[in-house]
């Protein structure tokens, strides 16, 4: 087998970090290289380019004339006019450069597996819900339930965001700019999530791991979320992170506060009816 090529991750030193409960961890041959592809997906050339005027089209025509770009090979495409259209640039399923040149509405790129977005505007509720790989950048504000259910990927908003930021994140990296609203992190298992700005009442409610940063005030924690350690890794991290992405927070990484699960409801279906009153 081919030697690997370490990334700077490695070089970070993310990769010693002692990740409890079960693992989500696979391994694979780079001999079956060809059997971890979708059968859905197109060889592109981001060489090739295409525009879409999206101002008289329904949300599936545009993404039908995606596919049936990158079906033709085209990498690189931007739809103009989206006109906050729901359901767009959803379940693309291979690498592509994609901008949209406006805001999109609900549900925007979700089920995505590779493509790097580009929104120049806002974005409505559930953006880049179940997302794989890739990157998702929106220049403006996004909607509730930003980034649920993510398993992997960049999911970027420079501006704010609203209630329930990546509920159920179950890895990946969501980050915010400025603001997110109630319940940000809930359920949160795996990833991490960097808000620049403040955080709003119950934060990180439930989670079982993964990892909080933020850089304003919060308003309240959820239940076992709780205060962790700011190392110097972690400086590293947010500092080579942020700097990807041309993001700034108000104080400096080195003032971010950090949070993490305490670990009080992994056996919670283990305790005793007792128990459970004193942990919510």
């Amino acid at each position: 087998m081919a030697k690997l090529k370490q990334d700077k991750s490695h070089e970070m030193g993310l990769h010693q970090e002692q990740l409890k409960g079960k693992t989500q961890q696979r391994f694979f041959s780079i001999d079956e290289s060809e059997n971890l592809t979708y059968f859905q997906s197109n060889e592109v050339d981001t060489s090739k380019t295409a525009t879409i005027d999206a101002l008289d089209m329904t949300p599936r025509e545009i993404n039908r004339e995606i596919r049936a770009l990158m079906e033709k090979g085209v990498g690189d495409i931007t739809v103009d006019n989206p006109m906050s259209r729901h359901g767009v640039g959803v379940g693309i399923l291979n690498r592509l450069n994609l901008t949209f040149s406006d805001s999109l509405g609900y549900f925007g790129c979700g089920l995505i597996d590779g493509p790097n977005v580009h929104i120049k505007g806002r974005v409505g509720w559930s953006c880049a819900e179940n997302m794989m790989a890739g990157t998702v950048v929106i220049d403006g504000n996004a909607g509730s339930t930003f980034g649920a259910a993510i398993r992997g990927g960049d999911l970027v908003c420079r501006g704010s965001v609203g209630a329930r930021t990546g509920i159920d994140q179950k890895g990946g990296t969501i980050i915010v700019g400025g603001k997110t609203g109630a319940f940000s992190g809930f359920m949160m298992q795996r990833g991490r999530m960097i808000i620049c700005g403040d955080a709003g009442m119950n934060l990180g409610d439930s989670m079982y791991d993964g990892t909080i940063y933020v850089g304003g005030e919060v308003e309240e924690l959820g239940v076992d979320c709780v205060p962790g350690e700011m190392s110097e890794l972690d400086v590293r991290y947010l500092s080579s992170k942020l700097d990807m992405y041309g993001i700034k927070t108000p104080n400096g990484v080195e003032k971010m506060n950090k949070y993490v699960s305490g670990k009080q409801l992994w056996n919670y279906d283990n305790l005793e009816p007792s128990e459970k009153k004193l942990v919510l």
